[in-house]
């Protein structure tokens, strides 16, 4: 009926209620939607054109070269040396798992029994953060540099160091008031154990759990998102790299450039679709939604309607709830209560400033040269208040174009990276 309030809504109500007490069991927007047949209809619609680029790539590679054969190379490529990233995500996980823990168990025997509490606090925090510094800072840098990782490969190593350094922030942050207030139950290890592989970047003793875990589901999660992977690899394959590998060979001009960024058009709006897909469908929903599964989490609102959203700032706090209540708790909050409640709006400017420098790091460091196109994105935030359906059409239309842009732009400095190697490597080089 007209007028009425959708349970989607009420969900989001009901969370943000509960937010600040705790966890609850919550089903994901895509599990919800999956139900519906409308919907459902889409998602067929996403298969069907992953279907289209299977056969396309087939049926070129047969008049072509004769064969029915599907080139993976590329593939490949970008998922190479995962040996090296196996071990260096095994120390790094280690590390996380008993380095943090093992220093607030050891700051919890002392300081109660401490004369000066808040020096032999200090001393300990300085120690942990030089090695925190040297463990989790340096050396992924120096696996992805040394052992020069391709992209992919990098991109694990580098989400997976910002992953677990939230994790022991998060982790940390929640054990202090344990500690000072000289409580003798400090977390156990299972505990952040758990929280270490549950989706979830909120430190608590306990979550909801689930009654059983559905493995049928866990392996549809999986299976989805693999198709998701091939998907955005036949777009590259079949529409970006054609036409990026011979223009960097060209000579760049104005013409040139407004030409490829509205030929990247089609290719970026099918970006955006797996962008769309990714949160309802598959690299976002299903992969949080498998491990949450496993480890039978109750709490699986990893995104909202962020689809509806009639504003960049409402559209970034709503497309990753899991990464946005981090940012609320742990930079927003903590810098109200550092000013005493003032400056709000530098307190929200922060937290998207934290954002894109950990994006703009992790892009940095994977493709190998700093291009800050998607830092200045991050920056670009529409008013909250606007009401008419007319700026939701607006967002996406910038949302379709900045796709665009950004995957011209990145596409173009890759091969030119290529096409035109450095001579003399220098900090300044990878701008």
């Amino acid at each position: 009926p007209y007028g009425a309030i959708s349970w989607p809504f009420i969900k989001q109500a009901v969370r943000q209620i509960l937010f600040y007490a705790g966890h609850n069991i919550f089903s994901s927007y895509y599990s919800d939607l999956m139900e519906v047949e409308h919907f459902r209809t889409i998602y067929h619609m996403f298969v069907a054109a992953l279907c289209v680029f299977f056969i396309s790539t087939v049926a070129v590679n047969f008049i072509d070269q004769g064969r029915l054969v599907l080139e993976l190379d590329l593939l490949f490529y970008s998922f190479g040396q995962l040996g090296t990233v196996t071990w260096s995500w095994i120390f790094l996980f280690g590390f996380t798992l008993f380095v943090p823990y093992a220093t607030v168990h050891y700051w919890g025997s002392l300081y109660p029994k401490s004369k000066h509490p808040y020096l032999m606090s200090v001393c300990l925090a300085s120690i942990y953060g030089i090695c925190n510094i040297c463990a989790m800072g340096v050396f992924p840098i120096y696996i992805v540099l040394h052992y020069k990782l391709p992209p992919a490969s990098s991109f694990i190593v580098t989400l997976e160091q910002v992953r677990l350094l939230m994790k022991s922030h998060s982790f940390l942050r929640e054990t202090v008031e344990s500690v000072v207030q000289k409580k003798k139950q400090l977390p156990k290890l299972s505990s952040y154990l758990y929280f270490l592989f549950c989706p979830c970047l909120i430190y608590r003793d306990s979550y909801p759990r689930t009654p059983y875990i559905r493995w049928s589901y866990v392996a549809k999660n999986f299976a989805q998102f693999l198709a998701c992977v091939f998907f955005i690899y036949f777009v590259l394959v079949t529409l970006c790299i054609p036409v990026f590998t011979n223009m960097s060979k060209e000579p760049l001009s104005m013409r040139t450039l407004v030409l490829s960024i509205f030929h990247s058009t089609l290719p970026g709006n099918d970006v955006m679709h797996v962008h769309f897909a990714d949160h309802i469908l598959c690299l976002f929903a299903l992969l949080l939604n498998a491990f949450a599964e496993m480890l039978r989490f109750g709490d699986r609102m990893f995104y909202k309607d962020w689809w509806n959203s009639k504003s960049f700032s409402n559209y970034y706090r709503t497309w990753n709830v899991v990464v946005h209540d981090w940012l609320q708790y742990y930079v927003y909050r903590d810098i109200l209560w550092l000013f005493n409640r003032r400056f709000r709006e530098g307190a929200k400017l922060a937290a998207f400033m934290v954002s894109a420098i950990a994006h703009e790091y992790s892009l940095t460091l994977s493709l190998g040269f700093f291009y800050p196109v998607l830092f200045f994105v991050f920056n670009f935030a529409l008013n909250d208040n606007r009401k008419s359906p007319l700026w939701n059409v607006l967002l996406w239309t910038f949302l379709f174009i900045g796709q665009a842009i950004q995957l011209c732009l990145y596409c173009q400095e890759w091969y030119a990276q290529i096409h035109c190697p450095l001579t003399e490597v220098c900090i300044l080089c990878y701008s």
